[in-house]
């Protein structure tokens, strides 16, 4: 890592001495946390204090439609939401804290089916995805709201491909590293939702997939949120400092 250097002046009972202040120039990866559908950035929250401490600078947000905008909710799109990443990602990069080639984004859900279409719209150099959820192209400034409940887990149990879905073809196209964690007894995103997301992360740098045993969707057991905690935060520790070797050597 190349370092600034300062020579200063120190002084010490009325004398000076010379020294010399050495600053790291590196800037710090950035994560980006987009929650899922009906959720907020509380739990993101709570991981991104202790990814943080690795180095990193975090944000967290939460959608339009959801907490102090809940008032939206019957109205919002997954356009709207889209442009709420869009600003989010713009607003992290800007930091002067942060390097802008070396961002991750980690969406759960919802947050993880526009995580992907993100990638197509942004540099991404990482992306990890909890149980990324699946949505059919057409309709896309109906209201989040009133898309067919039924229909969606219809079309979440069809084994897709990048030609299928725009999601599924940001997948395609995404270089960089890849984590997929999956919840065993998901009620909303089914193992075929799952398997649609692996099979096209064709380009992909690396893959890593995870299954939480015993979780449902919504991780409602302690144990299940600590489970994806530990995998979060390993696989991003095991990215951050593959990342920082390579700028060594």
């Amino acid at each position: 890592m190349a370092a600034t250097s300062e020579t200063i002046e120190l002084t010490v009972e009325g004398e000076q001495i010379a020294g010399t202040l050495l600053t790291l120039q590196e800037r710090m990866p950035g994560i980006l946390f987009v929650h899922g559908w009906g959720g907020s950035q509380t739990r993101d929250m709570m991981r991104a204090k202790g990814i943080a401490g690795l180095g990193c600078v975090c944000l967290t947000f939460d959608l339009r439609g959801h907490e102090k905008t809940r008032v939206q909710q019957q109205t919002v799109t997954r356009g709207h939401n889209l442009e709420d990443i869009l600003v989010a990602y713009d607003r992290l990069v800007a930091h002067p804290a942060v390097d802008p080639s070396r961002i991750a984004v980690i969406g759960t859900s919802y947050g993880g089916y526009l995580a992907a279409i993100l990638t197509t719209l942004r540099p991404v150099r990482w992306l990890a995805m909890r149980v990324p959820a699946l949505y059919w192209d057409e309709q896309w400034n109906l209201p989040k709201q009133q898309l067919d409940r039924d229909q969606l887990m219809r079309y979440r149990q069809s084994l897709l491909g990048p030609l299928d879905n725009r999601a599924l073809g940001a997948c395609a196209t995404f270089e960089g590293d890849v984590l997929i964690v999956e919840s065993e007894h998901d009620e909303h995103v089914p193992h075929e939702t799952i398997m649609s997301y692996r099979s096209s992360c064709r380009k992909a740098h690396s893959m890593t997939h995870r299954i939480i045993d015993g979780a449902d969707h919504g991780l409602s057991s302690e144990r299940c949120q600590q489970a994806y905690t530990s995998i979060l935060t390993s696989w991003i520790t095991e990215m951050i400092i593959g990342d920082r070797v390579g700028h060594l050597t």
